[in-house]
């Protein structure tokens, strides 16, 4: 399923959420459209403006905007004088309702994937009688075991490249935390380390999707200095907190979701973002519902591609498919694709998983 064509905004701006902070947001499609915002991913990555291309501009009232700190929103954390203490996930789930506010929007469809599915998740679990569906591409929560094994443990598949991200860190703190030592390097106010410390950071990046489909030398790294820094900057910061959640959190707190309609779209092959979230039968996102079958039943697919995180043609059209059917049924759910059954019994609706055959972060951050 292709894009729609390249669509304008009719109404942008900055809004004051506090803190001297303002965020940008735009709005494009339909203004009496269903509404649907699009959380980006990283965190820091801001908002790729291609996801307006990814909604029936008929049919959606597409909503971006660019979480503080980073993109086009005031100050950017590139600069070391701007503090990061207003800056958390907290901070960051009251902005979105200070943004849906000020739009005018009594309830929206979410979408987005990657570090946007904790935000989004952590959102609908504070505000469930805002958000009309969920659309994941990638179900990370950010929970400890997640965040060590996306920059410790997978040094056991890539350990050259891990040795030279760890090797990023000063001599004496290679063996503790890295992600405070990357945060304080991050912080730094002598530009040459700084920068540094950003590209060393976004070299481990582009080697845990380097396998992929998509992936490409400088995937990450391939950017403008300033963007580099406030990328790995706020990775650094948020990962380092795990998010501000408590360990569990999100998946204790599932329950209040039961009545939101959900797709998750996952890679089998996604390094950074295994499938345990939403798969683990004991405490996975689309298994914990009220009643209803508690197995997982996606068809094998005839061959496995190669792709990942950033997401491949098939991927993307099992997106498509979600984003642009997510209003065809009775109860807003995405008809069923080949690559996926219904897990629940009528009336459980966080219910559904797509397993793709090779990749997660199709067009979402």
């Amino acid at each position: 399923m292709a894009p729609f064509p390249p669509l304008e905004p009719y109404a942008h701006g900055l809004l004051d959420v506090g803190d001297g902070n303002r965020i940008y947001w735009e709005t494009s499609g339909n203004p009496d459209g269903k509404p649907v915002v699009c959380v980006h991913g990283g965190p820091g990555a801001g908002g790729t403006r291609n996801s307006r291309k990814g909604f029936d501009p008929e049919k959606f009232r597409i909503i971006l905007f660019d979480q503080r700190g980073c993109g086009e929103s005031v100050p950017n954390i590139a600069d070391p004088a701007v503090s990061l203490e207003h800056n958390t996930t907290h901070h960051l789930i009251a902005d979105m309702e200070r943004l849906r506010e000020h739009l005018g929007v009594e309830k929206w469809m979410l979408y987005g994937g990657s570090w946007g599915a904790t935000l989004m998740l952590a959102y609908a679990e504070r505000h469930p009688e805002r958000v009309s569906d969920l659309v994941l591409i990638a179900a990370f929560t950010s929970t400890p075991d997640e965040v060590d094994w996306l920059y410790r443990g997978l040094g056991r598949l890539l350990p050259r490249e891990w040795e030279a991200f760890r090797a990023g860190a000063p001599e004496a703190e290679r063996d503790g935390d890295l992600l405070a030592a990357y945060s304080r390097l991050l912080a730094s106010p002598d530009r040459a380390a700084q920068l540094k410390a950003a590209r060393d950071w976004c070299a481990w990046e582009d080697a845990v999707i380097a396998h992929e489909i998509k992936g490409k030398p400088g995937q990450y790294s391939d950017r403008p200095e300033e963007e580099l820094i406030t990328l790995a900057r706020m990775c650094a910061h948020y990962y380092g907190h795990h998010a501000w959640l408590e360990a569990g959190e999100i998946l204790g707190n599932v329950h209040r979701l039961h009545d939101i309609p959900a797709v998750f779209v996952q890679g089998r092959l996604d390094l950074s973002v295994p499938l345990r979230a939403a798969w683990n039968p004991r405490a996975g996102l689309a298994v914990r519902r009220p009643r209803g079958d508690r197995r997982l039943r996606p068809h094998r697919q005839p061959r496995h591609g190669g792709g990942g995180h950033e997401g491949d043609r098939r991927l993307r059209t099992r997106v498509s498919q979600a984003r642009s059917n997510v209003t065809s049924s009775r109860y807003g759910l995405p008809r069923l694709s080949p690559t996926c059954r219904r897990i629940s019994a009528p009336g459980a609706r966080l219910n559904r998983v797509v397993r793709a055959s090779s990749s997660s972060n199709a067009t979402a951050s």
